[in-house]
């Protein structure tokens, strides 16, 4: 095993920002009924990228008959993926880093358990330790290491995180990287009270256990109401039409770029609730669209496009 001491510096070119990583499960614990923390290794993990956030990565999952000896190695490997018979393709679930420790060669994933039957559902249901896999990850070589995420802040010192379960691991790394000088509110909906998690932050965070329907918009609704202060320097100058988004679809995903702001807004979680949280801060309440990122990650009722 890798001590912090052996680490490589790291040496940056223009290779591709992802790759393929090999990876052993070290551990498997329990965060909650919900969230499952599985930690990896492999015999690259020393370059696996650092930037963490909300950066996407891939879980490929093994096949019968063939585990993962016909999934692509390539640098191109989505395409060569797509390019095989269906029988061959490995499929593979979008999660984000929740943790990445280079100089141990481990890198942590945070599961959430929808008990949905799909590939994923079944792999983590009989998980153990020692069990192989491929991870398509950030090159910490690479100049572009940091593609995939869509934590853009800027110079924003004022920030609201919405998201759902699927949003948890990413909005709690984000919270904890957050320098003390940042006004930081979120609110994360989760299946149950039991779900809620402790996170290492300044940050005022709202945990909401979902009913029969979600309360995340009523959540943020009751906040803006109450705090109008918070994000009056980012109201646009005229009203702004927002296109609309058939989210059974289309993908519902916008991130823009970095700007000079005080106040910036990230939304993640099911399509239709972000659809709706979008539509509310930017055409009812008035924030410029620019500040506002938001991220339909699943759509209820819809397996993960591939």
């Amino acid at each position: 095993m890798l001590t912090l001491a052996d680490a490589p510096e790291i040496e940056r070119d223009d290779r591709p920002a992802y790759r393929t990583y090999h990876a052993t499960v070290t551990a498997i614990r329990a965060l909650s009924p919900h969230f499952t923390r599985v930690t990896f290794t492999g015999p690259e993990f020393e370059y696996f990228g650092t930037d963490k956030l909300d950066q996407r990565i891939k879980i490929v999952l093994p096949i019968a008959d063939f585990g993962y000896s016909t999934f692509p190695q390539s640098s191109d490997w989505y395409a060569d993926w797509r390019a095989l018979p269906a029988e061959q393709q490995n499929p593979f679930r979008t999660y984000t880093v929740r943790d990445v420790r280079p100089g141990v060669a481990e890198l942590d994933v945070d599961f959430v358990s929808h008990g949905d039957g799909g590939p994923a559902a079944r792999w983590l249901t009989g998980a153990r330790v020692g069990d192989e896999l491929i991870i398509v990850g950030p090159d910490a070589r690479s100049l572009s290491s940091h593609v995939g995420i869509d934590w853009r802040p800027g110079t924003a010192t004022n920030v609201l995180l919405v998201g759902d379960e699927t949003a948890t691991p990413a909005i709690c790394a984000i919270l904890e990287s957050l320098d003390p000088s940042v006004t930081a509110h979120a609110f994360i909906e989760v299946p149950s009270a039991d779900d809620f998690l402790t996170i290492d932050t300044h940050a005022a965070v709202t945990w909401i256990a979902r009913g029969e329907e979600s309360a995340l918009e009523s959540a943020v609704r009751a906040w803006a109401a109450e705090n109008p202060r918070e994000f009056s320097s980012a109201l646009a100058s005229k009203a702004q039409v927002l296109e609309d988004i058939d989210v059974d679809i289309d993908m519902l995903w916008d991130s823009p770029e970095e700007a000079t702001v005080e106040f910036y807004a990230w939304l993640a979680g099911e399509s239709a609730i972000i659809k709706s949280l979008r539509r509310f801060l930017v055409s009812e309440t008035g924030i410029d669209r620019t500040r506002v990122a938001f991220m339909g990650y699943w759509r209820l009722g819809k397996a993960e496009a591939q």
